[in-house]
């Protein structure tokens, strides 16, 4: 866990390997295959309520496995057969509610997002963008050494399942315009904007 005054950001994303990963096609099948195996490994959940509404927090108890919004094209809510615990998900609320208050750039939390090698590969690069910075999809390639796959990168940016810690909406179009976002184009204003006002105030 790192305050967003402590200086230099260093990336921490405990992904776990070899669940749920698929080789990237280059249609539906492999989207679909992974958001089947979300449902199948998330059995607790939590919500938590935030400047941007009420966070849906999801895993299997041992690793964060979904983060939803409450509208956007990511809104999500529980299935029915989950079960909530709020215990199970205490650090994951206390260094959320920390990043909303600006007291923290940089989540230390076990997740498991599910998805193919190619999507993992890019929300990895992800955690690499500085607390309040942005990058082009063109730039998120190019860290990813797939300077032409700007689309593909897109695409994966798109269907992260662990948004804010996974920090998908510091990406933005290559003439510096906000672009979609899974839970709204004005949650990402005020996200972009939350960064950039603590970052400011610690100069």
């Amino acid at each position: 866990m790192q305050c967003c005054c402590s200086g230099v950001v260093t990336p921490r994303l405990k992904i776990k390997q070899g669940i749920g990963t698929q080789r990237l096609g280059d249609g539906g099948e492999d989207d679909m295959s992974a958001k089947e195996e979300v449902m199948k490994s998330t059995q607790l959940f939590t919500y938590l309520d935030t400047p941007i509404g009420a966070l849906l927090l999801a895993g299997d108890g041992e690793s964060l496995t979904l983060l939803g919004f409450p509208s956007g094209k990511m809104q999500r809510r529980h299935e029915d057969s989950w079960q909530r615990s709020d215990t199970v998900f205490a650090e994951a609320r206390a260094q959320l509610t920390a990043y909303f208050s600006g007291e923290l750039s940089d989540f230390d939390l076990p997740l498991n997002p599910q998805g193919t090698e190619f999507q993992k590969e890019v929300w990895l690069a992800l955690r690499q963008i500085p607390y309040g910075e942005t990058w082009s999809y063109g730039e998120l390639a190019r860290q990813i050494g797939r300077p032409k796959a700007s689309r593909a990168v897109g695409a994966a940016n798109g269907v992260n399942p662990l948004p804010v810690i996974i920090p998908c909406h510091r990406v933005i179009g290559a003439n510096g315009k906000l672009t979609g976002f899974g839970g709204g184009i004005e949650t990402k204003q005020h996200l972009l904007a939350l960064e950039q006002t603590y970052l400011a105030s610690c100069r």
